[in-house]
Formats: structure tokens, sequence, C-alpha cells
């Protein structure tokens, strides 16, 4: 498996594996190819983004970072970074979410900021599970979703 940045390229790759969640029933937000572009891909606001492939060039996952924008719909303050990730439903439990934390913890080091924000929908055992896992704590609660956060300074 391999963790690189996200290209344009991959917009078709993550637009498929982000349906395949919504298939799965683990996943409400948009997986279009112009929501992933826009959101994932091409944001002005993004720190990080990589995605991990197996051999073949499959996406198996993807990681995002940004900066909360003035349209945030995550309350995330200020300076803070707002951490998505993302794991096709047939590769989960396989260390995929584990990799790209770890490049996506560099980003955050290097844009030094001083924490990351997970907003997961309060049902999402496996994303909850996951950001534990990954050091994050409860910070708050709220219309079904529940905020993890990560101190990094």
């Amino acid at each position: 498996m391999k963790i690189r940045p996200t290209t344009k390229a991959d917009t078709g790759p993550i637009s498929a594996m982000l349906g395949a969640l919504r298939d799965a029933g683990k996943r409400i937000r948009p997986c279009d190819p112009d929501f992933v572009r826009a959101t994932y891909v091409s944001n002005p606001e993004l720190v990080a983004s990589q995605v991990a492939e197996d051999d073949t060039g499959r996406i198996l996952g993807l990681q995002v970072l940004l900066l909360p924008g003035p349209d945030d719909p995550f309350d995330v303050p200020e300076g803070y970074g707002n951490i998505g990730t993302h794991v096709a439903p047939d590769a989960a439990r396989q260390g995929i979410g584990r990799r790209l934390f770890a490049a996506t913890l560099q980003a955050a080091r290097a844009a030094a900021l001083p924490a990351l924000d997970a907003n997961i929908a309060a049902d999402n055992d496996d994303g909850l599970t996951y950001y534990e896992a990954m050091g994050f704590r409860t910070d708050r609660t709220g219309e079904g979703r529940i905020v993890k956060r990560l101190i990094l300074s």
C-alpha cells in the first residue's frame, strides 16, 4: 500500500469509493465528482489531502485536513485543522486509516496547527473508535454528531 498526495486524476476513483461508503450506509454527504473535486482535491482550505492506494492503483482510502473556512459547517475553531477520513468498505481494518493519519499528522505539525477536530456522526461506531485509537478525545456533541479533538501543542 502506498500513501501519496491526492491529484485531480483521483477525483473519479475517490468519488467511486465514497459512493461505495454511501451504498454501505456509512456516508450521507455528497460523493459526486464535483463535490469531491471542490472539497477534497482543489479546496483552497486544504492543508493536506492524501490517498491510500493498493499495488494496482486502486484508491482504498482518503484523508483530508482542512482549515475552517468562512462557511465551515462544523464549528471548527479558527486556526485548528478539520480532519476527515474515508476508507473503502472492503478495505476496513487493514491499517489504512493509521497509515493515512501518520502522513496527515506530519502535515498538521508542519503547518503548526495547535489541534485537529474530527466531526463524526454519533452512530458511526467505526469512525468514533478510529479517532479514539488515534488519540482524539470527545470535545463536544450535538445534533447527532460527536466532535473528537486531538491537541498537538
